[in-house]
Formats: C-alpha cells, sequence, structure tokens
C-alpha cells in the first residue's frame, strides 16, 4: 500500500488534476444537449433557463437524453474494476435477517420481516408472540410486481382486528392505490380506490376509513402542480366515486390535509397546513353523523398534533410558546388557547410524546441523542427508561389495553433492535437483534462541536474503525440535510458498513435547518437564513480536514432530497472543498422548484422569488442550477435521480446536468445517474439498493484515487 500511494503521489504531480486512474477510464462524450431561448423575468431581472424543455418527462426528446446520458455514465461505471466486488461484498453483509417491532391487532401480532436479499419485505403475523419462527405469511409485497418494484406503503387495521386496508406503490410512485381485505378469509372487500396521494388511513369502527388525495393531473404528472389536498370518507363496499368529502378542496383549500380517528372512535382529528411547517387543528365528533367540523388549532406558524383524548379533552403536542416543544391538555368545551394546561411542560430539550398502555412516554433529544421518559396522564414522571446505549429510539406506542409494547434502538454501529416493555413495571429486555457479518466493536463513534462561519457551535458524529490513524488521508464520506426540522439522530446502515470497514470515515453533522435543537434550528436554516445551512456543512467539512480526519482530495460530499441541494449549494460554491460530490434527487433549481407537484409547499423553508425582489435575488444567489460558472473545475459529481420521481422531479438534477456538462472545465467526470421504474426512495427493490450503492462508492473511491482491499 505505500507503493501503491506514493505512485499515486507522482501521478497526481505529474498530472496535475487529472489522476492516474482517471486516465485509465475512458469517458464517453456527453450527449449534446440543446438549448432553447427560455427567459423567465423576476422583479425586472431576466434570467434564462436554456434546459426548459427537459421539464417535459414525457417527450421523445427528453426520454432520448436520458437513454443517452445513462449510456455515458454506465460505459464510465462498468470499466471501474472494483465495481462488482463492491457489488459481491454489499450483496452479502445485506444478506442477513431484518425484523420489524411487532404490533397487536386483533388477536394478532403483525411484524415485517426481510430474509436478506428479499426485494420487499413481506408482512407476517402470529397468535405467539415468541413463536416468530412459525408465523405465517399475510401479505408479501414480492407478489404485487414481476420486478419488485411495486410496494406496501401505509396499512390501518380495525381496532378488532377483522379487517385491513392498505396502499400500495407502483414504480416508486408518490401516488397509491388502496385496498381493503377481510383479515381472516383474505378476500378483497370492494374496489381497488385509485389515485390516492400523501394519504393517511384511519378507520371509524368497522365500517369506513379517511383518507386524503389530490386530483390527479391530467399527461405528465411531473410538470403540474398538486395542491388542494382533500379528506374523504369511503365506506365498506360503496364505489369510490361515492366517497364523501370531509374537508379540503375549493372551500377550505390547503396543501396538506390527514385525518386520523381517537383510538375509543369518538373523535375524528384534522391536521391541515399550507406547508411543510405549521399546521391547524379541527375535530368533529363522530358519535352523530351530522356533526360538523369544527375549528381547534388556527395557527399555521406552530406545529400541533393530537396525541390522545380523555373523554373530551385532547392531549395535544405544541411547539406554540414552546420551540422545544410540550403537551398540553385542551377541553374542548374551552378550546381556546388562553385555556389550555401543561400537562408535560417546555423543557431545555426537543420532546416527541406517544402512548401506550394508558401511559405517555416522553422522548427527549439531547444533543441528537433519546432519552425516554414514561409519564402519568395527569404529567407524574415515573420513571426514566433505560437504553441500551447512545443511540435513537422510537415505538413507546400500543393499545391502551396493552400491558407490553416492542420499541426500536439503533445507533451508528448497533443494528435495529426491538425490545420488549413492561408497562407497568418498566423492566426492558431485548426480544429481537439481527445477526450480521461485522464486529461492532471494531468501530468507535464520536460526537465533536465545531464552530460555524458565524461562531454556531454545531454537532457531528464521526464513525470509523478503532485506531486509524489521522494523518488526513482517510477516504470520508461527508452526509448532510440541513432542512424541514428533520433531525439527522444516529442510526445504523448496512450500506455505511461497506464503507467503514474499509477504513473509511462517515462523518454527519447535525446543521442549522434541521429540528435537533427545536424550532429556533429549524428558522435559522430558512428562507433568508439558508446560507447558514451550506456555511454548517463547509465548517463541517474544514474540521474534518483540518483535524486530520481526510484532506480534499479524499473527502465526499453527500445528500438526497434537501441534501441534494446542499451538496449542490456546496459544490458550486466550494468548488475546491472536496474531490466527490453526489447529489441525489436534489431541489436543485430554486426559481422554479414550487412549479413542480408537491414543491410549492416547500416554500416556509425556502420562500419563493415571486414573493419578493430580496428573496428572488437570495435564491438567485445559491441556486444551484444557477450557479455554474464556465471554466470552473468542480469535483468528480455523480448526480442521482429516478424517472418517476413526483416528489422532486428529475428536471431538476436534469438541468443541474446540462450546466455542469456544458460549462465544467478540468477532467474530473460530471455525470448523471437515472434510475429508471424508480421514485424518490422509498419502496426501492432491494436489489436496485445494493446497485446504486455500489455504483456511488466506485465513482467515489475511484475519484478519490483509492482502491478497496477484497
Amino acid at each position: 500500500m505505500n507503493y501503491l500511494y506514493a505512485f499515486l503521489l507522482m501521478c497526481a504531480v505529474l498530472l496535475s488534476t487529472v489522476s492516474c486512474s482517471q486516465k485509465e477510464i475512458e469517458l464517453k462524450p456527453y450527449p449534446e444537449t440543446k438549448k432553447v431561448d427560455t427567459v423567465d423575468i423576476y422583479h425586472g431581472t431576466e434570467v434564462p433557463d436554456h434546459y426548459r424543455w427537459l421539464e417535459d418527462d414525457l417527450s421523445d426528446e427528453t426520454v432520448a437524453w436520458v437513454e443517452a446520458q445513462n449510456e455515458v455514465t454506465f460505459d464510465y461505471l462498468e470499466q471501474i474494476p472494483f465495481r462488482s466486488d463492491i457489488n459481491e461484498r454489499l450483496t452479502g453483509i445485506w444478506n442477513y435477517e431484518k425484523l420489524s417491532a411487532p404490533t397487536r391487532h386483533g388477536d394478532y401480532y403483525y411484524f415485517s420481516k426481510n430474509d436478506g436479499l428479499q426485494n420487499q419485505s413481506v408482512l407476517y403475523r402470529t397468535t405467539s408472540i415468541d413463536d416468530i419462527e412459525n408465523a405465517e405469511v399475510f401479505l408479501d409485497p414480492n407478489t404485487f410486481s414481476e420486478d419488485g418494484t411495486t410496494s406496501l406503503a401505509g396499512i390501518s387495521f380495525t381496532e378488532d382486528g377483522d379487517k385491513v386496508v392498505y396502499m400500495i406503490s407502483e414504480g416508486g410512485s408518490d401516488w397509491r392505490k388502496i385496498i381493503i381485505r377481510d383479515t381472516q378469509s383474505m378476500e378483497q372487500i370492494g374496489d381497488t380506490l385509485i389515485d390516492v396521494k400523501f394519504s393517511g388511513l384511519s378507520w371509524k369502527g368497522n365500517e369506513g376509513f379517511f383518507y386524503s388525495s389530490y386530483d390527479k393531473p391530467e399527461g405528465s404528472e411531473l410538470s403540474a402542480k398538486t395542491q388542494n389536498h382533500k379528506l374523504f370518507y369511503h365506506k365498506l363496499n360503496t364505489p369510490q366515486s361515492q366517497d364523501q368529502l370531509v374537508f379540503g378542496g375549493e372551500e377550505t383549500p390547503r396543501r396538506y390535509i390527514f385525518g386520523g380517528v381517537t383510538e375509543d372512535d369518538r373523535y375524528l382529528i384534522i391536521s391541515a397546513s399550507v406547508s411543510t411547517t405549521g399546521n391547524e387543528l379541527y375535530y368533529k365528533d363522530l358519535r352523530r353523523a351530522n356533526n360538523p367540523v369544527k375549528p381547534l388549532v388556527s395557527n399555521f406558524d406552530n406545529d400541533h398534533s393530537v396525541v390522545d383524548n380523555i373523554g373530551s379533552s385532547l392531549l395535544i403536542e405544541t411547539n406554540f410558546d414552546a420551540p422545544n416543544g410540550r403537551l398540553v391538555k385542551v377541553d374542548l368545551s374551552k378550546p381556546s388557547i388562553r385555556n389550555w394546561k401543561d400537562v408535560i411542560p417546555e423543557s431545555e430539550y426537543v420532546l416527541s410524546v406517544s402512548n401506550g398502555g394508558g401511559y405517555l412516554f416522553a422522548n427527549y433529544m439531547v444533543d441528537v441523542k433519546s432519552e425516554v421518559f414514561q409519564y402519568t396522564y395527569e404529567g407524574k414522571r415515573l420513571r426514566k427508561i433505560e437504553l441500551p446505549g447512545i443511540g435513537t429510539t422510537g415505538g413507546f406506542s400500543a393499545k391502551k389495553d396493552d400491558s407490553t409494547l416492542y420499541y426500536r434502538f439503533t445507533s451508528f454501529t448497533y443494528p435495529a433492535s426491538s425490545f420488549r416493555y413492561n408497562i407497568e413495571t418498566g423492566n426492558s429486555e431485548l426480544y429481537w437483534t439481527p445477526e450480521i457479518d461485522f464486529n461492532p466493536e471494531a468501530y468507535t463513534t464520536e460526537q465533536v462541536f465545531y464552530k460555524s462561519k458565524d461562531g454556531t457551535e454545531v454537532p457531528m458524529f464521526i464513525t470509523h474503525k478503532k485506531g486509524i490513524e489521522l494523518n488526513g488521508k482517510n477516504p470520508t464520506y461527508l452526509y448532510g440535510y440541513g432542512g424541514f426540522n428533520v433531525s439527522l439522530q444516529p442510526s445504523f446502515s448496512i450500506a455505511r458498513l461497506a464503507w467503514l470497514e474499509q477504513g473509511g470515515v462517515y462523518a454527519q453533522p447535525n446543521i442549522r435547518g434541521g429540528g435537533e435543537y427545536g424550532q429556533k434550528w429549524h428558522l435559522a436554516g430558512t428562507k433568508l437564513n439558508k446560507q447558514n445551512v451550506f456555511d454548517d456543512f463547509i465548517a463541517a467539512a474544514e474540521y474534518l480536514i483540518g483535524n486530520g480526519y481526510t484532506n480534499s482530495e479524499r473527502l465526499a460530499l453527500a445528500g438526497g432530497s434537501n441534501g441534494g441541494l446542499l451538496v449542490g449549494a456546496v459544490m458550486t460554491q466550494r468548488p475546491d472543498l472536496a474531490s466527490v460530490a453526489l447529489p441525489a434527487v436534489g431541489v436543485l433549481d430554486m426559481l422554479r422548484y414550487h412549479t413542480f407537484t408537491a414543491g410549492a409547499g416547500w416554500a416556509y423553508d425556502y420562500g419563493t422569488a415571486e414573493e419578493s425582489k430580496e428573496m428572488f435575488e437570495y435564491l438567485l444567489n445559491y441556486s444551484p442550477v444557477h450557479n455554474v460558472e464556465e471554466g470552473v473545475a468542480y469535483p468528480a459529481t455523480m448526480v442521482t435521480t429516478a424517472d418517476h420521481d413526483d416528489r422532486v422531479v428529475p428536471a431538476h438534477s436534469f438541468k443541474f446536468i446540462s450546466e455542469l456538462q456544458d460549462k465544467h472545465a478540468g477532467e474530473n467526470p460530471v455525470i448523471i445517474r437515472i434510475a429508471t421504474n424508480a421514485g424518490h426512495g422509498a419502496g426501492k427493490p432491494t436489489s436496485m439498493i445494493i446497485q446504486e450503492w455500489a455504483d456511488k462508492y466506485a465513482f467515489t473511491w475511484w475519484n478519490m484515487g483509492f482502491e478497496p482491499e477484497y
């Protein structure tokens, strides 16, 4: 290895920015991407959009362009000599049994299981929770389609467990179909419901259920906005055309509407919002069919959710007057905010509340790590639940008459495992953990705090093999998100293991825009504060370089969706920072993102170019599509997207790679990998996921000049 490193170093000196490894691979000429004369005018400023035609995903020209780009990309990837070795190793370590925590419905416990390499996990059931080996198959999504691209996308059982309603997604689309079955005979009840999007499922007794959807646009679903969400009630054995509109549509236009019924079947709770942050609450007393829908909380600036009801009082989790969250009790006879009473008051840590067995469970994020306490419904703290270590937990929920619940725990080197918890005694024991071909004791995770550009302290987790040398040469994968109040907590990834076992470093900073420190942390990374997010990520990279973990030649920047925007913005602002950039399914055209599918709902985080000249200029200043400069040498870049992504439409990625291929200087490859018959990410078959990771690692290591040992 010393000889190999010396050889690569010599080549770097002789060839400047062109490494020896790059010279050994022939990169085909990029497809010719035509430019059009489209120009938009924002507040008096003309902005050209040369690749507007790529927004039409159904045109023959776009389809041909996708095929041509994939031909270049996969020809390049297939030449990387260790690509197949990576795929083989990933396939090997991926092949272990994965089991969800069980939940009880009627006389059965249900859980999902994947034997290892099944494209979709299978839903099983058993009457004996300690005899899962003899459980029967309840639903097998692998039989839903021949290629494994149809997935189970949501499920709900009646209180007695006699009926089930579930959604399926085809080809990764956000549009769903709904199927209802009798759980004993497995016969379908009524017709399949179609054209359902962004929906929950919640039963009203055994008679019917609530679901949500938009009017499906004609033609390309990727080039049309989805707005005016609607909540419907479907009565069993009636046609979908007769489903009752409960809330939404033209009279009460809202972008996102969800309905859920309380466990005692007494109230329908409706959450309605115009963006991804902040929501109103409404309720309907279901004891009489003609009872109206009534407002409960009319406040789009804060988040509110109903945890449970106690008779005619509701327990609401809210960040109103409590940026880190609190739980309040609201009497529906006098629901005014001034009458709210704290059950679990706000603390210095972000709160999330669930319930089970007649108790409340408060899950706190303490410097991004989970701590859980059990409370009575009156707000008395009973005990702290002893978790198996520092990490992330969830699933502290059960029915009111349950005496046991099953929760999950995971961390960077702790595979997701299920624990059995006695709700009355507080006793917790391991229920199930996977057997994986790796030794967790060989790895270590540390949490560091570094200063961002403006002096803000930002936490970051760093995971690697024990005993690595901080010589500035370790391949490092820096992953971030930074938006929409999403918190990146510690979790296990089998794909990440393939990176770590090669001596790589994985770093995960908790940058602003996320929810790790509550509402203030989120707002500090939105709209005119969005640059804070990019500065935090840049500072994380500089910390890793400055402290000897890696150098720019061995650093990869990665992120997906909003994280794809993060990578796109950072690589255009600091093209010298890293050798590899991996923007996945990214929001990359910040002037037009809100004109596609559900994009308008993201305006709370981003703002829009139309709302003010100041906001337009701010967006234009960092929009990745608009900040690729002529003659700049950018990192080796592999953009990834999918042809069926109807959330962050592929046009974002198509435009960005077109700008890169037109203007990028130097010999680093800038390519795009476009998955076919796939969507934003959820529901992808295992075989597709493994190959995508193999391609990412192969591309990254090759362009770092690093050769993995297999």
